[in-house]
């Protein structure tokens, strides 16, 4: 997608050790006008799947799973990654979190995501793929069918694409990386 990765050049910032940061138009600050066309983009790649529902993680991929969810006209659950004392009926899995160092707990609700639901898993990054895992095992408990994960920007030299295309998952990223570094953004495709 050249809109995206122009715009990952342009306002990304790249770090040593594999960092870069989209938080000035993806996940803090958010470009609605650039989260359309990704929108469009997901549609393009997984509108002609039999999905009746689009599941996310909080937070980031809440805007482009809305996105999709709006274009497609489907339904949008988001995955909490904190028990709330309100939620019956729920599910949950432990998750690790490479950015933040640290385990915790995801949840969905099982009125949200059951066996009826044919869903496609859309978020902003794939790295080490440890929430796409989580939330693969989530929709796996639930009896769910997963049709495609897609993600804006994948990190190549990460293991996570590698992880879910080995289960036989269709994942679709719109920017796929292969090297980054102290300013240095290198795109596989």
């Amino acid at each position: 997608m050249r809109l995206l990765k122009d715009r990952i050049l342009q306002d990304g910032k790249s770090f040593d050790g594999g960092i870069l940061k989209v938080d000035n138009f993806i996940n803090h600050q958010m470009d609605p006008v650039l989260m359309k066309s990704i929108g469009v983009e997901f549609v393009r790649r997984f509108g002609n799947l039999p999905v009746n529902k689009v599941v996310t993680i909080e937070a980031s991929g809440i805007a482009p799973a809305i996105m999709l969810g709006y274009l497609l006209e489907l339904p949008v659950v988001f995955v909490k990654k904190a028990v709330p004392k309100t939620m019956d009926n729920m599910i949950s899995t432990t998750v690790h979190s490479f950015t933040k160092g640290t385990d915790y707990t995801v949840c969905v609700s099982k009125d949200f995501l059951n066996e009826n639901d044919n869903v496609v898993f859309i978020d902003d990054f794939l790295a080490n793929g440890n929430a796409a895992m989580g939330v693969y095992e989530l929709i796996k408990a639930a009896g769910a069918k997963l049709c495609g994960m897609g993600f804006i920007i994948e990190k190549c030299f990460q293991e996570g694409g590698a992880r879910l295309r080995e289960l036989g998952i269709h994942v679709e990223s719109l920017a796929k990386i292969k090297e980054l570094g102290d300013n240095k953004i290198v795109f596989s495709e």
